[in-house]
């Protein structure tokens, strides 16, 4: 694979695990003891980190280098497909922020703005999955001749 090419996998892989666990680029590059400006190349597809920062990485988010190396994340969705994401997500927090039945708990403390943040990127990652699957499971083409 081309070194360009690579150098986006990464950075897309990277990205979005930022995300799902709703991190800075500043908290984790001090958390695995790089400069910001190093990290930031990482997030940009400028540069790739040597091996022993990958693992890290993969360290620090509690996963295995292949999720930062191979393409984890293909753009498989319609703009629709998003949509039905993101409505789905918003509906379903929306709930849990009402709190009819009170606030959430975890080992009797009540869930703080953080674990929320972190609940929420739990539940859109599901969704993803779960999109996915269906869409190989349901597809009307895949049973007709080519």
């Amino acid at each position: 694979m081309a070194d360009e090419e690579q150098k986006r996998i990464f950075a897309k892989n990277l990205n979005k695990y930022l995300s799902l666990f709703n991190k800075t680029q500043k908290e984790v590059a001090d958390a695995i003891e790089v400069s910001p400006q190093t990290f930031n190349t990482w997030c940009q597809g400028i540069a790739l980190p040597r091996m022993g920062k990958v693992q890290r990485l993969a360290d620090y988010f509690g996963i295995g280098k292949t999720d930062l190396i191979d393409e984890k994340f293909p753009n498989t969705f319609t703009a629709k497909d998003e949509r039905d994401i993101t409505k789905d997500l918003d509906r379903i927090m929306a709930e849990i922020r009402k709190g009819d039945d009170g606030p959430l708990y975890y080992n009797g403390i009540e869930i703080d703005n953080a674990s929320i943040n972190l609940l929420q990127n739990a539940i859109e990652f599901a969704l993803r999955e779960t999109k996915k699957e269906n869409k190989v499971k349901y597809n009307p083409n895949k049973n007709k001749s080519r």
